[in-house]
């Protein structure tokens, strides 16, 4: 009788391809940002896929799995028609796996991948050519090289029988390390209670119900049960008839297989999270570049640029007698190391090699500027790791910092290279050069005038003729009213010149923004968006693999 909890069960070979190389991709996405262990073990199963799908496709490997008494021996000699398996008396344990081949297909390389040595080929044909049928090492035996046998075992074959008895069918290291560990792959499993002929007909069902509730709850609807005696022979033919069926469709490979990448690929996913990618704000990049900025310089660039503004417009629109005055003050551009950048033909910046730009001289950033540089970078980190695993947000807050040795001179490059737009002369400024220049010849005029008059009435010689303008007489208005005027334009300039420096200060501030954001943009932003593409990588890649 068999015992089995049917449902429709899922093609696992749909796919199985691409499902591997997702999972591959997965690994790779995965490596350093989630535990090593799911990741090794994940790894370990792409690597067994691609050796066991390099063997024939038509042989099935069914391996009898078991503790020590439970009689898997017995029923190993019984399925194969030999007595190959030895049979202890005392205490019955398998020390080294066994193997017994049906058919002609060659198996020697497909049993040196699995490491077994003991070999038989069975002289039967019919439904069972294509089987290798492995005898165990009992998975709790006392020598630990016979359980790391099986273990390993365990993890490569195809189809995994176990053979339990009525006494230890319930115990706890076999269902918490082997079965319910091995959930996923309950199309692959079958489970034996041995030794049913010791029981009466009640105590065998008792028995048969209560191993299928265990099954049950641990994820295994899809294990059949059979009840066998290995000593009698009974159900012998019907476990026989079980694995002919797995045979037979070729497929037992490649449904374990499948089992075994949705299994690696669900632990790896709950290791790196599947939540939602998060969002990098423009909210929280702009907080970050306005500290950066400041940090940078901006603020001194800006006010340095305003004030080397007001020097030249006033040395440009001033009276010229005392416009030169304005070149004694020094030069704030010149004094930050500012004030080297070429200027082409039409006022922009030359194509120039970015070395050739050397350093400013802008003062080093505060304990105020850092801390605020430090607030941004963290908070622009936690925005974006908001919900992932530790080891994704680690990743992405050492991303933010990856290029920190680099920042404070890329920045201060980026400001020495920044267009400050100061060395061109504007057009305005031209024209009130030349009426300033026309009322200073107008005062030198009338200044020659009246002296020509005095020195004329000085010699007692005919004085020069007499020209008014209005009432006033013309050398004079030419006088006073050229200083007066040269006074007034340059003060008039002034309005002009400090709008425009302020105006020239709010646009370099944005230059310099946008300098910087170059710069973070580079080397801070660019590593983190890296890492959330290769988390939404992962996440893909996860999903596909456990074609869900």
């Amino acid at each position: 009788m068999v015992i089995l909890k049917r449902r429709a069960s899922p093609d696992f070979t749909t796919g199985l391809a691409d499902r591997v190389r997702a999972l591959a991709e997965a690994v790779e996405a995965c490596e350093g940002r989630v535990a090593a262990e799911p990741v090794a073990e994940a790894r370990r199963v792409v690597k067994q896929v691609d050796q066991r799908l390099a063997f024939t496709g038509s042989i099935t490997v069914v391996a009898l799995a078991g503790a020590t008494g439970s009689g898997k021996s017995s029923i190993f000699n019984g399925l194969s028609g030999t007595d190959l398996a030895r049979v202890g008396v005392r205490r019955p344990t398998t020390s080294a796996p066994l193997a017994a081949t049906w058919g002609d297909e060659p198996t020697e390389d497909l049993l040196d991948w699995l490491q077994v040595t003991r070999r038989h080929a069975v002289n039967a044909g019919g439904l069972l050519d294509g089987l290798v049928l492995l005898d165990l090492p009992d998975h709790d035996s006392t020598e630990i090289s016979h359980r790391l046998q099986a273990d390993r075992l365990v993890q490569l074959v195809d189809v995994l029988v176990w053979v339990v008895d009525p006494q230890k069918y319930a115990d706890a290291v076999l269902h918490d390390e082997y079965l319910r560990p091995l959930a996923e792959h309950a199309p692959v499993m079958l489970v034996v209670l041995n030794q049913v002929d010791r029981l009466a007909e009640e105590d065998r069902n008792a028995c048969l119900l209560d191993l299928r509730r265990l099954l049950d709850t641990e994820g295994l609807q899809q294990t059949p049960i059979l009840p066998v005696s290995a000593e009698t022979g009974e159900g012998i033919a019907e476990l026989r008839d079980l694995i002919a069926v797995r045979v037979a469709d070729k497929l037992a490979a490649a449904r374990r297989l499948a089992a075994d990448v949705t299994s690696a690929a669900d632990r790896l996913a709950s290791a790196s999270g599947s939540g939602e990618v998060p969002k990098l704000s423009k909210r929280s990049v702009d907080t970050m570049n306005a500290a950066m900025a400041e940090a940078a310089g901006a603020p001194v660039v800006g006010e340095a640029v305003a004030d080397a503004w007001r020097i030249r417009g006033r040395r440009a629109t001033g009276w010229p007698v005392t416009a030169w005055l304005v070149k004694l003050k020094p030069d704030p551009l010149r004094r930050l190391h500012l004030d080297r950048l070429p200027v082409g033909r039409k006022g922009k910046p030359e194509q120039i090699d970015p070395t050739d730009v050397g350093r400013t001289s802008l003062p080093t950033r505060s304990g105020v500027q850092q801390a605020r540089v430090d607030t941004a970078l963290r908070n622009l980190a936690a925005e974006a790791s908001a919900n992932l695993t530790r080891g994704w947000s680690d990743a992405i807050r050492s991303a933010a910092r990856s290029q920190e040795s680099r920042l404070a001179d890329a920045l201060d490059r980026a400001v020495a290279r920044t267009d400050l737009d100061v060395q061109r002369r504007r057009r305005w400024w031209q024209v009130i050069r030349v009426l300033q220049w026309l009322l200073l010849a107008a005062v030198a005029a009338g200044l020659l005038w009246l002296g020509a008059a005095f020195v004329l009435a000085y010699l007692q010689l005919p004085p020069l003729p007499t020209i008014t303008w209005g009432r006033l007489p013309a050398p004079t208005v030419l006088l006073v009213g050229g200083v007066l005027a040269g006074l007034l334009v340059a003060l008039a300039s002034r309005v002009g010149i400090e709008v425009g420096a302020r105006r020239r200060e709010r646009a370099v501030r944005i230059e310099l923004s946008r300098s910087v954001a170059g710069v973070t943009g580079q080397l801070i932003v660019q590593p983190v968006r890296g890492e959330l593409e290769r988390y939404e990588r992962a996440r893909g890649a996860l999903a596909l693999a456990t074609d869900r």
